[in-house]
């Protein structure tokens, strides 16, 4: 609750200062059936507006921030304080409508996961950093330049659950639009002060679920149609000694052109109790512009024993592709097998590990040598 008041970076990894009045309430809301129309339903308040049939990667789900603190709990949102709008025109087809009036940005990975979607400014060949310190620019806090807008239609045709949407909304994700790069010593080394930028996009989303047989399928997309080019310009004026401004290098870091992100996936359930979850998505949430995007398979196969009691999961993970004419180095591995123990209906004790593997620029391949192991306890009230 209340204006974010981020100043840098750093300060994504802190949802005390992104949200500065917070008791981490997931949703506080007030509804309103039958409000001025009988099938019109209203909801006003902090509410997590979930969109999308895939499981939990989903392109179209972009209304609420980010929660990225946890990078590997895929899917996570912080709720967003909205009036979120349903008007059911029969028993099968609706139309929502969803206004959020303040931006706020996506909270970024904390401990070794604190680098996977941040970074800084390739530096040419000699020089070495010393220091790096930002600056976020933030919308203009009004309702023309920080709110977003959301509208969808869904129903249920043929089988399957259905939707098409649209969002004006910016992105919680912020690009380095500046870099001013200045020497501190006679060796090559160099401060670099940037400057980070958050663009509107436009979205077109659909989505559907149903069943083929006894098996389970959905498909989601999102194309992204980003408002402006996002231009990245470096200044190497202070290391001639000129004016700011005299040597500049400009660098396109996203091209105003539609991009598409998607998902397919299925999901089975044997005869033994047994659980079988697969899904092919292209374009994680941290990547922007069409030849960022990359390939992810996802599986998940899990066994309910002893009444239930105990969950395994021997199989969990993702293989990922950022190159297809390179595959051997341009790779990335997940693996993460789970053993649960459900102690009542609304706690749960787990016990994991994940193991990484990969090569290239990826930014899982980026965690290769942070194998862990995890145990927590999740209650569910």
């Amino acid at each position: 609750m209340g204006i974010p008041k981020v100043v840098s970076s750093s300060d994504l990894y802190n949802k005390g200062i992104i949200d500065p009045y917070n008791l981490e309430i997931r949703e506080a809301y007030v509804e309103l059936y039958g409000f001025i129309f009988k099938n019109l339903d209203v909801k006003i308040g902090k509410q997590r507006i979930a969109w999308g049939t895939a499981d939990k990667l989903n392109p179209t789900d972009n209304l609420n921030p980010y929660d990225l603190e946890d990078v590997l709990d895929f899917g996570r949102h912080r709720g967003s304080w909205a009036i979120n709008m349903n008007y059911y025109l029969n028993s099968d087809f609706s139309l929502q409508g969803v206004f959020i009036p303040f931006f706020q940005p996506a909270n970024m990975p904390v401990g070794i996961f604190g680098t996977v979607f941040s970074g800084v400014p390739e530096l040419p060949p000699g020089l070495s950093l010393n220091n790096f310190n930002d600056t976020l620019l933030l919308p203009r806090y009004n309702l023309s330049k920080s709110s977003t807008i959301g509208g969808k239609f869904k129903g249920f045709a043929a089988g399957f659950d259905f939707s098409v949407s649209y969002v004006w909304g910016i992105d919680g994700l912020p690009f380095s639009t500046s870099n001013i790069i200045n020497p501190v010593d006679t060796l090559g080394g160099v401060d670099i002060n940037s400057q980070l930028s958050f663009v509107r996009n436009h979205i077109i989303g659909a989505d559907l679920a149903g069943s083929i047989g006894s098996v389970g399928v959905w498909a989601e997309a999102a194309l992204f149609i980003p408002e402006h080019e996002v231009v990245m310009t470096t200044d190497f004026s202070a290391m001639m000694g000129l004016p700011p401004g005299t040597v500049t290098q400009d660098s396109t870091v996203l091209k105003k052109e539609p991009y598409l992100k998607f998902v397919i996936g299925a999901d089975y359930t044997f005869s033994d109790g047994s659980y079988l979850n697969f899904q092919y998505l292209h374009g994680f949430v941290h990547e922007r512009g069409k030849e960022a995007l990359n390939d992810y398979f996802m599986v998940g196969y899990e066994k309910k024993l002893f009444n239930e009691k105990i969950t395994l999961i021997p199989l969990a993970g993702g293989f990922i592709v950022s190159d297809w004419d390179d595959v051997g180095d341009n790779y990335a591995l997940i693996y993460a097998p789970q053993l649960k123990y459900h102690v009542t209906d609304n706690a749960a004790l787990a016990l994991g590990v994940y193991l990484f593997d990969g090569k290239g620029q990826n930014a899982f391949a980026n965690l290769k040598g942070y194998n862990m192991m995890t145990f927590s306890l999740r209650y569910n009230f």
